[in-house]
């Protein structure tokens, strides 16, 4: 969850590099692996220096074989104390998955339909005239506003213990950013209310079900909600960046994440996820085709998102994966179905870019060039027409100019430069995968589109 905790583009410390050693877990690795091994040693170092970041911890399995599990830095700085491939991160939004498969469970056992509406399980719920499925707020299309997108309405509130009440008050009276199945947009209500209406099923929390249901028969000992108050064995501390620095994260209460955030996890126990999810041990195959199937709006235009799980690729290599950030954790778990490759990359630092990362290390272990990225002066011209505040759902997307160059910074989101292609098309300098385009038409560009791993998103100038 980005913004704090949400997934749309994301848009370490050099001085703990000589005080903390990489500390090294790597099960089942093979003598032939340590070329690849310090490929990604070599990725994830750099990735920490130009941070800061505290810690990373990444896990890469092809097959049934774990290449290496690792961690890099330091998962609690005050206490020294290094990072491994057991350290327990939050995940974020990498949540949304598992949410995901406890409601697809409920569909294959006759409880749910993904036709339903929403008001079947909560008939409280304002949907002021709209007809909301199930499958809407599976794949975001349900127009609710996102209570992660009130700005400091809700980021005000964000320490303190909210019940689903509180919560839900809080988008009531909010109008619909559109019509449901008409439109997209990344949306943290809306997994929330699916995790209600778990509760409202199975008769148990959330948190109990996902533990007694998935957790414990997976054998995944370090997945769990990831509240507050718990003594959690080998917990990863949260930072955020400050004047070239790391201070602790805000803190957040975590009630407000819940079934759209709350989980916490290892790099093991996600490998482990990953492969349950990939043998029809959790859903059936027809299930999970659906998850990862994207539907169309009603306008007939794709998304690129199913139920939990986004979906893309790389030069040709199918891709399936999410990624999360919440209050001082940023974190992304990819599948290459192709490969039968998974990585997962944690990170316990604000502004981290494990997508990043994880797309480095997905070339190296798959073999692929890395992009060719340009940077050529910018006309002034181009720099006048790009200049302005451009809305990506819920998420503001600032362009200004500095020093004739041209800077992108998202709601939340740490600021980074665009690199010129030509063309009106750009390339982010933090991410050279993240293409932007603004469009031709006009003294000022109307909109940019973002292209990431396959997907498109469409973002309109605002005054």
């Amino acid at each position: 969850m980005q913004n704090r905790f949400r997934y749309v583009f994301p848009l370490a410390c050099i001085l703990f590099l000589t005080a903390c050693p990489a500390s090294d877990q790597t099960p089942n690795t093979v003598a032939e692996a340590d070329e690849l091994v310090e490929t990604i040693d070599a990725i994830v170092v750099s990735a920490l220096e130009e941070g800061p970041t505290a810690a990373i911890s990444v896990a890469v399995a092809q097959g049934p074989e774990i290449r290496i599990a690792k961690g890099y830095g330091y998962a609690d700085l005050e206490n020294e104390v290094p990072a491994t491939a057991e350290t327990v991160y939050r995940l974020g939004s990498v949540t949304k998955q598992f949410t995901s498969v406890a409601l697809m469970r409920l569909v294959e056992a006759g409880e749910v339909d993904l036709d339903d509406e929403i008001i079947r399980f909560l008939p409280d719920f304002p949907t002021q005239g709209h007809t909301v499925r199930i499958h809407h707020l599976l794949n975001h299309t349900s127009g609710i506003k996102s209570y992660t997108g009130l700005g400091e309405e809700f980021w005000d509130r964000s320490r303190l213990d909210l019940s689903h009440e509180d919560l839900v008050e809080m988008i009531a009276d909010e109008p619909f950013d559109f019509a449901p199945g008409t439109g997209y947009s990344y949306n943290n209500s809306g997994y929330y209310l699916l995790g209600m209406i778990l509760e409202t099923v199975t008769g148990e929390s959330y948190a109990d079900h996902l533990r007694e249901t998935i957790f414990e028969p997976l054998g995944l000992e370090h997945t769990s909600y990831c509240h507050n108050e718990p003594i959690i064995k080998h917990r990863a501390s949260g930072y955020a960046r400050h004047d070239g620095g790391l201070v602790n994260a805000q803190i957040l209460s975590m009630t407000s994440p819940f079934s759209a955030g709350a989980l916490c996890s290892t790099v093991l126990d996600l490998v482990g996820w990953q492969r349950a999810l990939n043998s029809d041990r959790l859903v059936t195959a027809a299930s999970y085709e659906r998850m990862t199937t994207p539907e169309l709006l009603a306008d007939g235009t794709p998304l690129t998102y199913g139920f939990g799980l986004s979906v893309g690729g790389i030069d040709g290599h199918p891709k399936i994966s999410h990624g999360g950030g919440i209050n001082g954790f940023n974190t992304t778990l990819a599948y290459y179905p192709e490969d039968d490759v998974t990585i997962v990359v944690l990170a316990n630092t604000e502004g981290a870019n494990p997508n990043r990362v994880e797309r480095l290390i997905a070339r190296a272990v798959l073999g692929l060039p890395a992009p060719e990225v340009a940077d050529l002066p910018i006309p002034r011209e181009e720099i006048a027409r790009s200049v302005g505040t451009y809305a990506l759902g819920d998420m503001l997307l600032e362009v200004t100019e500095a020093d004739g160059q041209l800077v992108m910074q998202a709601t939340g989101q740490e600021a980074f430069r665009l690199l010129y292609q030509g063309e009106h098309r750009y390339v982010a300098s933090d991410d050279e995968e993240i293409s932007i385009t603004f469009s031709a038409e006009g003294e000022v560009a109307g909109q940019l589109t973002i292209v990431q791993e396959g997907g498109e998103y469409r973002a309109q100038r605002v005054e």
